[in-house]
């Protein structure tokens, strides 16, 4: 049995501690990170329960494994404030989806590309795509490119081209990304552009 009990099942699966580390001899820290050098796992086990703490498995696949003489209790809460920190700096970036159309109104226009610009100051990629059906699938590209551009004119955050407009299976498509050099655009006040409709 160990010093310290598990709190869940898991925590057992990723950390070994204590008679659970099987090696004959390991490389030893100390609980202020003091290196003691290689050991026999016996002896640092006494050591650490001489100590008043617990013997943690930190590099198991270093050769020989590295364990740690530590409050298991304090361990835990240091590697969780860790995991938490390196999760924070990690941002996911996606890619967002919003489909315009010909015919909505100036405010749900409006609704959409405020949303856009939302997702690009979230460090999104977002595609934009101009829904087309009926005769609209055989209006002239680049009248209804015009169409699409006048909707990106009225997004209030700097953006860069990532795609260009492009045809697609939707009608047509254009990719974004979030330009923090460029100043968010002020649309005139009458834009006759697609508007969107939240999918």
């Amino acid at each position: 049995m160990g010093f310290t009990k598990y709190t869940t099942q898991q925590d057992k699966a990723q950390v070994r501690m204590n008679e659970s580390i099987r090696v004959p001899e390991i490389r030893v820290l100390g609980p202020e990170g003091e290196n003691f050098g290689i050991m026999a796992t016996r002896e640092a086990l006494e050591k650490a329960r001489s100590m008043g703490y617990d013997l943690i498995e930190v590099s198991p696949n270093a050769n020989p494994p590295v364990c740690k003489i530590a409050d298991y209790g304090k361990f835990k809460y240091e590697q969780k404030k860790k995991d938490k920190e390196v999760k924070s700096r990690a941002h996911v970036s996606e890619t967002k989806e919003a489909q315009v159309k010909i015919g909505t109104s100036e405010n749900d226009m409006r609704i959409k590309a405020n949303k856009i610009a939302e997702w690009l100051r979230e460090g999104h990629r977002v595609k934009v795509d101009l829904f087309l059906w009926g005769r609209y699938k055989y209006m002239e590209f680049n009248f209804l490119k015009e169409r699409l551009e006048r909707f990106l004119a009225i997004i209030p955050e700097g953006y860069k081209i990532a795609v260009e407009i492009q045809k697609s299976p939707k009608g047509l498509a254009v990719a974004l990304e979030r330009d923090p050099s460029k100043k968010p655009k002020t649309p005139p006040k009458a834009a006759a552009a697609p508007a969107a409709e939240t999918e």
